[in-house]
């Protein structure tokens, strides 16, 4: 929490990104360390400290704009689509087991915390494109609300 880092679901651990708040304009440069936000229209989840130097403590969430300045070396990876995240096991088997009838490759994949959360992830892609069709193809076809964003996977 008093480091300089971030969550991002998709950009690389170990890629730093400067932050600005476009608010204020006050910026922070921060390291990739964890996945997330999960939560819809939300890109980026900033640790205490950085929020705190952009000003973003008080409002929690605010407007910004993201420059990558340093990727990893070899940053290549793998993506999947995350359609769900349920303090239940059997809840999220059930989702998986659904997911993959219908998309092939689906797991759950646990996230450490209290509470633990379980994760349904579907398909390995290549690319965040392609991931990036796959979800919206889960999202035309799920019949209901189902939230599907990418995820990267980089030692899942």
């Amino acid at each position: 929490m008093e480091q300089l880092t971030a969550a991002h679901r998709t950009l690389p651990f170990g890629t730093w990104v400067r932050v600005r708040n476009l608010r204020n304009e006050k910026t922070v440069e921060v390291r990739i360390n964890d996945r997330g936000p999960f939560l819809d229209g939300r890109v980026i989840d900033l640790s205490r400290a950085a929020a705190r130097r952009i000003d973003l403590i008080g409002p929690g969430t605010g407007k910004v704009r993201l420059e990558v300045i340093r990727a990893p070396i070899a940053a290549a990876g793998r993506f999947a689509v995350q359609v769900g995240a349920f303090r239940d096991r059997k809840n999220a088997e059930r989702v998986r087991r659904d997911m993959e009838s219908r998309y092939g490759a689906a797991r759950l994949v646990q996230r450490s915390g209290d509470p633990a959360l379980w994760r349904v992830l579907v398909g390995v892609e290549a690319t965040e494109s392609s991931a990036g069709e796959l979800a919206g193809k889960i999202r035309r076809e799920a019949g209901r609300h189902l939230e599907a964003f990418v995820v990267r996977l980089d030692s899942v």
